[in-house]
C-alpha cells in the first residue's frame, strides 16, 4: 500500500521520527483550508441561497478537504493499491453526491480531514522527545588552523584536529580533553541530570555541553563515526523494526478492508433484490457503513504508542532500537549481567604488588605498563595510572582474547594477564588471591603480578530488587574474571549463577544453555559494557548495552542501550514497554468494540452518516490520545 494510507508499512505513523520542523511546518496551511473548506460547507447546508451558489459551495468545500484523498485514491488504484482508506472516503462520499446528500459527502471529507490533522498533531507530539535528539547535533566546530581558531561544519574536521568549545556550547566530535577544565550538560544525551566534571585526558562525547569552561579538544572520532551520529541512526532506525502487535495491525487492516467493501456492495444490493426497501434506503445504509468501517484509530494508533513508548523512554535516557524490544521486554524471565564495569564499577586500582624473589616493585609495574600501554580496557588504565608516566612503547603487540597481552619491546617479550595466559607459557604453581589479578612474564619467565580491586556499583542491590519486583525469576552472572572474585559479588548481590573464567565464546555458550532452560513464552535478556561482550548481546534474544555513551560496540550490537551506565534503567523500560502493551490493548478493544457497534447500527437505519462521521472521527482522536499515555511519566 502507498505511503497515504494511515495501515500501509510507510504510514504516517511509521515515519514518526521524520516529523519534523518541516512537516509540522505544513500543519498551519492544513488547517486554514480546512477551515475554509468547513465554513463553506456550513454555508450550503444553512444559508438560504441559490442552488447554484449551494452546489458551488460544497464542490470548492469537497476540493478543498478530499481533493488531496480522492487523488490518492485514484493513484492508488493505478498501482494497483485498491482497498486502502482513501478508497473508502471516496467511495462513500462519491455515493453521498450521487444519492444528492451533498453535506453529507463534504462533512466525510472534512471531518476525515480534521481527523487526520489532530492525528498528525498528536503524532508529532509523541515523537516530542525522540525529536530533542535530533537537535544533538552542533552546525559549527571551531578548529585550530593555521595558528588560529575558524569555525567550520564538523564534517570537515579531522581526526587529530584541535577543537575549542565555550561555556553553553555544544561538543560538535567525540574527542580527548586536552587543555581546561569545565562542568559538563550530559542530559540530552543520557537523561542523567547531574553534570559530570572533565578534566584534562578525560574522553568527552559530541551533543554533550560545556557549562562553565573554555575546553581544547583532540578529535578522535569523524562526524560520521561519532556518538552522537551513532545515536541518532539508532533512533531513526527504530521506525523500521515493527512489533508483533503492530505486524498483525497491517495484516489486518490487508484483509478487513477489502471484507467491508465486500459487505457495504451486499448492503447497497442484496436486500433491494428482495423487496427489503429501495435502493437509495440502503446505498444510503451502505454508505454510512463504509465511512464507520474505516479502521483510522486502530492502525494509527497501535504504531503512534509504541513510539510513544520510545519517546518516553528516551525521556528517562534509555533507547531503545524498535517496538519489537519493547514488547519483549515484559516477556524476560531471566537477565544474564557481565560483571566488570555493569555490576562493579569498573574503575581497578592497583591494591598490591607481589613481585618474584629477586624483582623489584617498580620493575614489575614497568613491564606491566608497556604491555598495556597501548589497551583502553579499565585494568590497563589502572596500570598505567599507577606507573604515572609515559611507559616505553612496544615494538609490537598480540592480544589472547580472554587472556591478556603479549608485548615485543627492547626489554623482551612481555606477557601480562591473567592465570590462563601463564599456563599456556607453561609456568605453574601460581598464587590465586582473592581479586583481579594481573601476572607478568618476560620471556617466559615468571616475574609477579599486581593485585586491583573493584567494587559494587552503588544502587546494583536495590535495583536487582526492583526487577524482581517486576517480575524477573532469574539472574546468572558471565564473566572472564577468577571464579573466588565472581562468587564473592554473586553472594553479594544475591545472583543465583555464576559462570566464571569464561572467554568469549565461553559466554556464547553458557547463555544458550540459559536460554534452553526458559520455560515456554519467556525471554532472556543479556546485560554488559558492550564492548568485549557484542557476540553475548547479539545472541541474547534482548541485548542491553551499559554505557552506551561512546561504546560503538553497545550501539551496534545491542538492541536496548542504558545511556546512564545504570541498571536501574532496565526496571524502568519494563514499565514503560508494561504500560505501552496496556495502552496498546485498551486501543484494540476499544477501537474494535466502537467500530463494530456502529456498523452494526448503520445496517438497521439506526445510525446516520453523520453519527458514523462523528464516530469514525472521534474514535480515532481518542485512540491517538490515549496512545500518548505511553509518552508520560517522570523523568
Amino acid at each position: 500500500m502507498c505511503e497515504h494510507c494511515s495501515h500501509c508499512d510507510h504510514s504516517k505513523a511509521n515515519k514518526v521520527v521524520e516529523i519534523t520542523e518541516e512537516k509540522q511546518s505544513l500543519l498551519s496551511p492544513t488547517l486554514l483550508r480546512l477551515a475554509a473548506a468547513f465554513v463553506l460547507m456550513l454555508g450550503g447546508i444553512f444559508l438560504p441561497i441559490p442552488e447554484i451558489f449551494r452546489i458551488a459551495c460544497f464542490v470548492i468545500a469537497y476540493l478543498l478537504s478530499g481533493g488531496g484523498v480522492v487523488f490518492s485514491a485514484i493513484r492508488n488504484i493505478v498501482k494497483g493499491h485498491v482497498f486502502d482508506e482513501n478508497f473508502l472516503m471516496t467511495l462513500a462520499s462519491a455515493g453521498a453526491f450521487a444519492i444528492g446528500e451533498m453535506g453529507e459527502a463534504v462533512a466525510v471529507m472534512v471531518f476525515y480531514g480534521i481527523g487526520e490533522y489532530l492525528q498528525d498533531f498528536a503524532v508529532a507530539r509523541s515523537n516530542r522527545n525522540i525529536a530533542t535528539l535530533m537537535d544533538l547535533r552542533s552546525d559549527i566546530a571551531r578548529v585550530f588552523r593555521n595558528n588560529q581558531y575558524v569555525e567550520i561544519s564538523p564534517e570537515e574536521v579531522e581526526v587529530g584536529e584541535r577543537l575549542q568549545v565555550k561555556p553553553g556550547e555544544k561538543i560538535p566530535l567525540d574527542g580527548i580533553v586536552k587543555n581546561g577544565s569545565a562542568w559538563l550538560d550530559t542530559r540530552a544525551l543520557t537523561g542523567e541530570s547531574r553534570p559530570r566534571r572533565i578534566v584534562p585526558e578525560d574522553e568527552v562525547f559530541s551533543g554533550t555541553i560545556s557549562t562553565d569552561g573554555v575546553l581544547e579538544i583532540e578529535v578522535t572520532r569523524t562526524l560520521a563515526e561519532s556518538t552522537v551520529t551513532k545515536i541518532l541512526d539508532l533512533v531513526r532506525n527504530a521506525a523500521e523494526k515493527k512489533s508483533p502487535s503492530e505486524k498483525f495491525i497491517s495484516r489486518f487492516a490487508r484483509i478487513y478492508t477489502p471484507i467491508v467493501v465486500l459487505f457495504g456492495a451486499l448492503i447497497a444490493v442484496v436486500p433491494p433484490l428482495f423487496g427489503f426497501g429501495g435502493f437509495a434506503e440502503w446505498i444510503h445504509k451502505s454508505l454510512t457503513f463504509l465511512i464507520v468501517s474505516c479502521p483510522c484509530a486502530l492502525v494509527l494508533s497501535v504504531p503512534v504508542s509504541f513510539f510513544g513508548g520510545i519517546g518516553g523512554a528516551a525521556r528517562r535516557g534509555i533507547l531503545v532500537k524498535g517496538g519489537n524490544f519493547l514488547e519483549l521486554l515484559p516477556k524476560i524471565g531471566t537477565i544474564v549481567f557481565d560483571k566488570t564495569g555493569t555490576l562493579t564499577q569498573g574503575v581497578f586500582r592497583v591494591a598490591e604488588q607481589h613481585p618474584e624473589p629477586g624483582i623489584k616493585p617498580e620493575e614489575l609495574l614497568r613491564l606491566a605498563a608497556i604491555a598495556e600501554s597501548q589497551s583502553n580496557h579499565p585494568i590497563a588504565k589502572s596500570v598505567l595510572a599507577e606507573f604515572g608516566g609515559e611507559p616505553e612503547v612496544p615494538i609490537s603487540l598480540l592480544e589472547h582474547a580472554g587472556m591478556g597481552i603479549e608485548a615485543r619491546s627492547i626489554s623482551g617479550t612481555i606477557w601480562a594477564g591473567n592465570r590462563k595466559l601463564m599456563e599456556k607459557l607453561g609456568i605453574s604453581g601460581l598464587q590465586n588471591p582473592l581479586g583481579t589479578v594481573v601476572h607478568v612474564a618476560l620471556d617466559r619467565k615468571y616475574q609477579g603480578y599486581l593485585l586491583l580491586s573493584d567494587q559494587i556499583k552503588p544502587g546494583v542491590a536495590d535495583a536487582l530488587n526492583e526487577l524482581r519486583r517486576e517480575g524477573i525469576e532469574r539472574f546468572a552472572m558471565l564473566t572472564g574474571d577468577n571464579t573466588a572474585i565472581a562468587e564473592q559479588i554473586a553472594s553479594e548481590l544475591k545472583i543465583d549463577l555464576v559462570c566464571s573464567e569464561l572467554l568469549p565464546d565461553g559466554k556464547v555458550a553458557e547463555l544458550e544453555k540459559l536460554m534452553a532452560e526458559e520455560l515456554p513464552g519467556k525471554k532472556t535478556a543479556f546485560a554488559g559494557d558492550g564492548i568485549n561482550d557484542a557476540p553475548v548481546l547479539t545472541r541474547a534474544d534482548l541485548g542491553i548495552a551499559m554505557g552506551g555513551v561512546g561504546s560503538d560496540a553497545a550501539i551496534e550490537a545491542a538492541d536496548m542501550v542504558l545511556m546512564t551506565d545504570d541498571i536501574s534503567g532496565i526496571a524502568k523500560a519494563m514499565r514503560v514497554a508494561k504500560k505501552t502493551l496496556l495502552i496498546v490493548r485498551e486501543n484494540i478493544v476499544f477501537s474494535l468494540g466502537v467500530k463494530f457497534a456502529v456498523m452494526g447500527l448503520a445496517v438497521f437505519g439506526i445510525a446516520s452518516v453523520w453519527f458514523a462521521i462523528f464516530a469514525d472521527v472521534g474514535v480515532s482522536v481518542l485512540a491517538v490520545l490515549n496512545a500518548l499515555r505511553s509518552l508520560g511519566g517522570k523523568k
